[in-house]
Parts: C-alpha cells; sequence; structure tokens
C-alpha cells in the first residue's frame, strides 16, 4: 500500500515514454501504406507529363480525348478534340496518354 516517492517518479516517467511509442508506430505506417504511395504517384505522373509531344493522344481529366498538336512552354498544350478543333489544356490536368508516338528520326 506504501509507494516510495522515488518508486512513483520512475514509473511515471518509463510510462510516458511507452505511451508514446504507439503514435511513432501509427506515423510510421501511415508514412509507408499513404505518404510513399502518393508520391510515388505523382513522381511517375510528372515524368509522363513532361514527357508528352506532338501526335500523342491524351485524355484529360475532364474526359475529354484528343491529341497533342503542340507542346507550348508555358506548362499547356494545344489538344485537337475533333476536325479542326482545338483546345488549350494545361499539362498538368492530362490524365493519361493513350498512344505515344515515336519520336522523329533524323536522315
Amino acid at each position: 500500500m506504501f509507494v516510495t516517492p522515488a518508486y512513483a517518479q520512475d514509473a511515471g516517467a518509463a510510462g510516458g515514454l511507452i505511451s508514446i511509442i504507439p503514435f511513432v508506430l501509427i506515423f510510421v505506417i501511415m508514412y509507408f501504406l499513404l505518404i510513399r504511395p502518393q508520391q510515388k504517384k505523382m513522381k511517375e505522373h510528372r515524368s509522363m507529363v513532361d514527357a508528352l509531344r506532338r501526335g500523342d493522344q491524351v485524355v484529360t481529366q475532364g474526359g475529354l480525348i484528343g491529341k497533342v498538336t503542340k507542346v507550348k512552354e508555358d506548362g499547356e498544350l494545344e489538344v485537337e478534340i475533333a476536325e479542326g478543333v482545338k483546345v488549350r489544356v494545361v499539362k498538368q490536368t492530362i490524365a493519361t496518354v493513350m498512344s505515344k508516338t515515336e519520336p522523329a528520326t533524323k536522315d
């Protein structure tokens, strides 16, 4: 029944450290299950967008399917969605590339 003050203080310090461990474990698990895969997906999307060139058939996030007719330097593309109908699209809004064109060969 009688607890000495030294024993009570020692148990409190060890108990505080043990109570932090579950939070650290939760953060580590969340990092490997959520944060890391999302960063990998963003990196793949960025490389896909950087590799876009004229002639690629793309799908925008809005669902438009078209062919890239011009790649501009300011982060925009010109996409032809129908014969003679061209729209300006921000590069980052490209969801997928349906078909890639081969680079032109120099003869």
